[in-house]
Parts: C-alpha cells; sequence; structure tokens
C-alpha cells in the first residue's frame, strides 16, 4: 500500500476520474465485495494539508514499521517523484491522528495515547465516571521534523497543583488552530481547551518564538464569535444569560471607538428558539457584518447587519431556495485579502461556489477532468501556481491531487486503494412521507448491480448519530455504507426529524421525541422502501452508531416494528444516565440538554422483542459500556442478544484498523447469520 502511494507520487499527468457506474443485475458475478481489510486499513493520505507557500506538503500515512500506525510525512512540491523527504512514525505510545501545515517553516501535529484512571471531574464522562479514555497532545515540529516540542505546553501545565488536577488540564487539553492570519508572517491564532471546565482559552501565538498572548478566556457565559483575520483582535462575542426561565443569547460587536462591546438587539434570540445568529466576516467596503441566520428563512442565509444602525440589509447577500447556506469563503490572498470569494450550500452535497473568477475558473476545469465526482479545493498559494484538490463520490474514495502551474495534475494518492466503482451502488437523495404528513429527505445507496424492476433486495436502515447532525452525499469514512452495499444490501439513511442542518422545522421538530417520532420517521422510511419494491417488507434491519445505536435499541422495545433484528453500536440505552458532557461545545450543552427526552428503553425492556446485538468501546467517555451492557444485560433472557466490547475503542474516529475490522466484521456475521428472517 506505502509502496502505491510512492508510486503514485510519479505519474506527473493529468487523470480523468471514473464515472460512478453500475453492473447490470443480470451480471451479479461480476460484482465482488469490498474486503473488511479494504474498509479497515489505515488510509494512504490522511490530514492533507499545503503550506502557504506552496513549498510543502504534509499528511499522516500508514508508518513504513507499522501499517497499522501513522506516521508523518513531509514532501517537497518541487520534487514530489522523491516520494516523502522525511516520515516521522508514532511514537510507542503517542499516536498522530491529525496535522496541518503551518508558514514559517512549521507543522502542527496532533496525537493521542491511551490513558486510564480515575476522571475526578475532567472532561467527558465526568458525569458518569468514566476511567478509560485518551489524553490528547498537539506537538510544534519543523518541516525537516528534527524536533518535537508540546504545543504550548505552558497553556497547560501548571504549577502547584495536585497530580489529579495536572491530569485533568491534560485531558482533552489540547490545541487546535483558529486562524492563521495570512498576512502576518509569524503568528496564529489557536485554541486551548480546558480539560477541566470544557471552556477555552484563545492565544495570538508566534510560531518562531513561541510566544502567546492572550486574546479572549472563555467562560461559562462568553465566547468570540469572531476575529480579525488581519490582526487577531475580537471582533464579535457571544454571551448566553438566563432570562425567564430561559437563557438568552446575545451577540455583542466591538465598538472601534470607544473600544467597547456593544450588544445588538436584532441579533439577541431565546436559546429556546434556537435560531442560527453567526457572524462569518466584515465588509471592508461597508463595515458591515457578513451574519449567517434562519431568522428570516427555514433555511439559514447570509445577510450584511449594519451595526452602528442596528439593523439588517432588507435583502440577503446569499440564500439558496431548498438548502442552507453553510458558510462564506474569504480571500487569504494578499491582492484581494478578506473579500467573499464563494460559499458552501448544505445540500444532499456539500457544494461550493466560486464567486471569484479565477478559482471558478480552476473549479470547473478540474470538474471536466474528474467527471461524476465532487471536486474540493483544499489549499492554494497566492499565484494558484500550486492548488491542492481532493475529488471523491460516494464510490470512489477521496483522492489527493497537485495541480501545479494551472496545467499538471499530480495524483497524490487514493484513500482507500483497491476498490473498484462497480463494487457499490448507486447513491440518490429522496424524500418520502412519514404517517404525519412531514417530508423526511433521506439518502438512498442500492446494492452493486441492482436496478429498478429487479426482485426485491435486503436492506438496512441506518439513522445517523447526533442527532444534531446529517448525512452527506459522498464516500462514507466509516466503512458502513460500501460494506453493505457490496454484499447486496440496500441502505436507507434517514435524515429524520432532529437532523440538524437541513432547515431549522427539521431540527426543531425532534425536540422530546427520542424513540417516539423521531423512530417513526425510521419505521416510515423501511416501509417506503417495501412500497418502492427495493426491499422486501421481512428482509430490513436496523443499524446504528451512538443517537443511532439508541434508534436501534428503541426499535427492539416498539411495536408492531418493521425490522428483523437491530444493531447498536456505542448506543445510548439510558436516557437518565445520559449526562450533559457530550459535547465540547458549552452552547450545545445547555441547548441539546433541555431537548432529550421521550421513551427511554431502560424503562421498557419487557417490551424488547427483536434479535439485537450491541457493541461499544471501552474507552468511549461520551456514551460509556454501562449503556449497551446494561440494556444487554436486562434482555438477554426475553430475546437473543449479543454485546460485544472493542478494546481501546473511543466513541468517535478516527479508529485503529483492529478496531474497525471487528467491528465491521460483526455487523457482517450478525446480518448473515443471526438476523432472523434477513436472509431467507
Amino acid at each position: 500500500m506505502r509502496n502505491t502511494l510512492y508510486r503514485s507520487l510519479l505519474a506527473v499527468m493529468l487523470t480523468a476520474g471514473l464515472a460512478p457506474g453500475l453492473i447490470l443485475a443480470a451480471q451479479p458475478a461480476a460484482v465482488q465485495p469490498i474486503s473488511i481489510e479494504a474498509l479497515a486499513h489505515l488510509p494512504a493520505l490522511q490530514s492533507v494539508s499545503m503550506s502557504p507557500d506552496g513549498k510543502h506538503l504534509v499528511a499522516l500515512i500508514p508508518s513504513p514499521k507499522n501499517p497499522d500506525e501513522t506516521a508523518l510525512a513531509t514532501w517537497d512540491t518541487s520534487a514530489l517523484a522523491r516520494g516523502p523527504t522525511v516520515v516521522t512514525p508514532s511514537g510507542e505510545h503517542m499516536k498522530f491522528i491529525a496535522a496541518s501545515a503551518l508558514k514559517a517553516g512549521k507543522i502542527l501535529a496532533i496525537a493521542r495515547q491511551e490513558w486510564t484512571g480515575q476522571l475526578g471531574g475532567c472532561g467527558e464522562g465526568k458525569v458518569t465516571g468514566a476511567t478509560r479514555t485518551f489524553i490528547t497532545k498537539a506537538y510544534m515540529t519543523g518541516d525537516d521534523q528534527k524536533g518535537f516540542e508540546e504545543a504550548f505546553a505552558k497553556d497547560t501545565h501548571a504549577t502547584g497543583v495536585s497530580k489529579q488536577t495536572q491530569e485533568c488540564l491534560e485531558l482533552a487539553g489540547t490545541a487546535s488552530l483558529v486562524d492563521m492570519l495570512p498576512l502576518d508572517p509569524d503568528k496564529v491564532i489557536i485554541r486551548q481547551l480546558s480539560g477541566v471546565s470544557l471552556t477555552s482559552n484563545y492565544y495570538l501565538y508566534n510560531l518562531k518564538s513561541s510566544e502567546s498572548e492572550l486574546l479572549f478566556r472563555d467562560n461559562m457565559r462568553a465566547s468570540p464569535s469572531l476575529f480579525d483575520s488581519r490582526t487577531g483582535k475580537v471582533l464579535a462575542r457571544a454571551e448566553v444569560e438566563p432570562k425567564d426561565g430561559d437563557y438568552e443569547r446575545r451577540i455583542l460587536f466591538l465598538d472601534p471607538k470607544s473600544g467597547q462591546f456593544q450588544p445588538q438587539p436584532a441579533l439577541t434570540t431565546k436559546l429556546s428558539d434556537r435560531y442560527t445568529v453567526d457572524p462569518l466576516g466584515i465588509d471592508d467596503a461597508t463595515g458591515k457584518y457578513y451574519v449567517l441566520t434562519d431568522q428570516f428563512s427555514d433555511m439559514a442565509q447570509v445577510r450584511l447587519y449594519d451595526a452602528v444602525k442596528r439593523q439588517y440589509d432588507p435583502e440577503p447577500v446569499v440564500a439558496d431556495a431548498n438548502y442552507p447556506i453553510a458558510r462564506l469563503l474569504f480571500s487569504a490572498r494578499p491582492a484581494n485579502f478578506n473579500q467573499v470569494t464563494g460559499f458552501v450550500i448544505d445540500g444532499p452535497q456539500r457544494e461550493t461556489v466560486y464567486v471569484d473568477p479565477a478559482l471558478k475558473s480552476i473549479q470547473a476545469s478540474i470538474k471536466q477532468a474528474f467527471p461524476g465526482q465532487q471536486v474540493s479545493l483544499v489549499d492554494y498559494t497566492d499565484d494558484f501556481s500550486r492548488v491542492l484538490f481532493v475529488t471523491e463520490s460516494a464510490n470512489v474514495p477521496p483522492t489527493y491531487h497537485l495541480l501545479q502551474d494551472k496545467k499538471q495534475v499530480v495524483n497524490l494518492g487514493n484513500t482507500r486503494s483497491g476498490i473498484a466503482t462497480d463494487q457499490t451502488g448507486a447513491e440518490s437523495w429522496v424524500n418520502y412521507k412519514a404517517r404525519d404528513g412531514r417530508e423526511i429527505p433521506a439518502i438512498l445507496d442500492l446494492p452493486a448491480g441492482w436496478k429498478q424492476g429487479d426482485a426485491v433486495t435486503r436492506a438496512v436502515v441506518l439513522p445517523h448519530g447526533g442527532p444534531w447532525a446529517r448525512d452527506y452525499m459522498d464516500w462514507d469514512v466509516s466503512g458502513w455504507v460500501p460494506l453493505l452495499t457490496s454484499r447486496g444490501y440496500a441502505v436507507l439513511r434517514p435524515q429524520y426529524r432532529g437532523s440538524e442542518g437541513l432547515g431549522r422545522g427539521l431540527w426543531l421538530a425532534g425536540d422530546a421525541q427520542w424513540g417516539l417520532k423521531m423512530s417513526d420517521d425510521l419505521d416510515d422510511g423501511a416501509a417506503w422502501l417495501v412500497s418502492q419494491g427495493i426491499a422486501a417488507k421481512s428482509r430490513i434491519a436496523i443499524f446504528g452508531y451512538s443517537y443511532g445505536g439508541f434508534a436501534a435499541i428503541a426499535a427492539d422495545v416498539r411495536s408492531p416494528s418493521p425490522f428483523q433484528c437491530a444493531i447498536a453500536g456505542a448506543p445510548v440505552a439510558n436516557l437518565g444516565r445520559l449526562g450533559t458532557s457530550w459535547s465540547d461545545n458549552r452552547l450545545q450543552r445547555i441547548m441539546q440538554g433541555r431537548t432529550v427526552k421521550g421513551m427511554d428503553p431502560m424503562l421498557n425492556t419487557d417490551k424488547a422483542h427483536l434479535p439485537i446485538m450491541l457493541f461499544g468501546g471501552d474507552r468511549d467517555v461520551r456514551v460509556p459500556p454501562f449503556h449497551p451492557h446494561d440494556y444487554y444485560e436486562a434482555v438477554k433472557d426475553k430475546v437473543p442478544a449479543q454485546y460485544h466490547v472493542i478494546p481501546d475503542m473511543p466513541h468517535s474516529m478516527p479508529w485503529y484498523p483492529r478496531q474497525q475490522r471487528e467491528t465491521l466484521n460483526l455487523i457482517v456475521n450478525y446480518l448473515d447469520k443471526d438476523c432472523g428472517s434477513l436472509n431467507s
């Protein structure tokens, strides 16, 4: 795999992508299931970035010493054919999980190690009393990777504190990049998360001197909303205050004359209303702020806001009739710094629309060379002599490329080589009616080779986690969808009520509906598969992870059920013991915590009636193992039940290859052997 990656760097040529295709049902023998190893091994490339000057690429690759572990790699873009100039494998304990090329010849590498001990009130898991988790640290090194120093260590290491407190400071007390400050040659803005309080400090950090200046100290009531990308100064902040039994969220803008932050009544909302009000940037020509908001429409749009007159412009700057706007893109180039270059539409795919002529032309040319694939520009130099981009689709894993001098494309490597485009089926965005008439969007993935009119097939309804999240039409990095479709399953991923990012109405409709209307939407999705002639009524399973795992458990105690079995990964089973620390985002904890209500499976275990398989990691502090364990113990004598503990697995990706292999095998074997009439 590594040799393949390095050889691919020799191919300095324009590589056209393969258009997704289907194998006709009359030729099933030509379709081979994707091997579990192909889905479980470390990506050949991940966390790829380019230095602002375009001289270096940085990425994580499988370690030359052990392909199941990561290594940090650096390439010289002027000599890509030589392969990586420097490769540093992960250490014995600290394993690289992310990397980013910075300026001033620096690289920020994130690593983590397993940790066992009493959390003592620290971070995620503090309420549930979890004892097995990870310590995550940030390291700074140069392009030559000659030395690694713990980045921002003085901000996490405290003197005169107990050992337990110091451990708290280190747990989840890692740094992340907030703003590159493109016009400053040496400084960046970083966020330092405290593992004690789950609050953050923001620093102006000098990459050359390692000196830092505190910009903002987050607390339980205030956090920064917008920084000046020229100076690093805080331009806007958000405050949350209790009011009349609710909370009020206020946006305050910096008054340049007084130096004080001024509240903006038009941007003040009740937290329970959950309006999106996010400052994105400032228009240099007018001094007005770009604000992302859904105060005027179900779908978020961008409007200009006058902080002096304290009012929005009457018309949006960017809006889409069918889908929310996710963000604006601003230029980092000195020639047109801070000008809007494009925007992102949160449709079935994240669609980037460029208004900058140069970027629009580059994107169009690349799309022409890679038909049928989604094209994302990752990094580019000021003169566009180097453009790092990635291509992917539902059946083509992400592939990284470098456009050089606007004419040559170097194929840097496919993240998962050896997967053919005909091993998965067609993917489409669909809508179906829930029983109460609400329109539910969903992603439908058909089995490889299957076409409308073929005999009905097996199917899996796969609800996403969150539930404040959503799915997109692209390569499924978890591997679950290609695993299933390449083995003859149709997969339906409902964007059930409570899903975020597809309109405020759909999002709010899930409040207090855990196991109720949110689960109705999944049952109705199964019925839709039958009505469309895709799935047999007696051959449908439900599988989900995190909140999706809750949905699978809920299906087990709901009757009647359209499912023949349930698979619950890292499932929430006990709403009463969910806790309040499932996110490091304070606002999300406040808002979402008030919506987690409905049917509690642990209070309804006497109604269990489906075969069920549960699994979870023993280092999961977001949904600790007691959730699946307790549910298993409660139902094992009532229904055929399995429970598997995955060693050292955390809640969220990245997972180790051995964990991927184990969970993917569990899923396949259970569906093939233990899922009722699914295979009859």
